[in-house]
């Protein structure tokens, strides 16, 4: 029974309500009570993001994401993987705010981003 109760967690964290973008985006990463770390995101969405960690994250983790040029975003560690991080924010960002972020870090040899349901 314990099997087919984690599977079950691993479908339930692949269920996003978004699609996510592969993207690299320099940032930083602070969990409660701990100083910022430098980190990558590797992907985003209005809802949540994954990046790298250092440090080993703990589900439930309140942690905050900062972008250059953006205040941080408050959000929930959900998984930690291998030095990835997954969480989803506390309040969706506006799809007009996720597009101008795209924009702004687009491959300038016109690669562009990745944009995937899946990941």
């Amino acid at each position: 029974m314990q099997d087919l109760q984690d599977g079950y967690a691993w479908a339930a964290q692949e269920d996003r309500c978004a699609p996510r973008t592969k993207i690299a985006i320099p940032a930083q990463l602070r969990v409660s009570g701990a100083p910022a770390i430098r980190t990558v995101v590797h992907d985003l969405s209005i809802a949540g993001f994954s990046a790298s960690s250092i440090r080993r994250l703990q589900a439930e983790q309140v942690c905050w994401l900062t972008l250059p040029g953006l205040q941080s975003i408050q959000a929930k560690v959900v998984w930690w993987d291998r030095s990835i991080a997954g969480a989803a924010f506390d309040s969706m960002i506006d799809q007009s705010v996720l597009e101008d972020i795209l924009r702004q870090w687009e491959s300038p040899l016109g690669g562009g981003v990745t944009r995937s349901c899946l990941y």
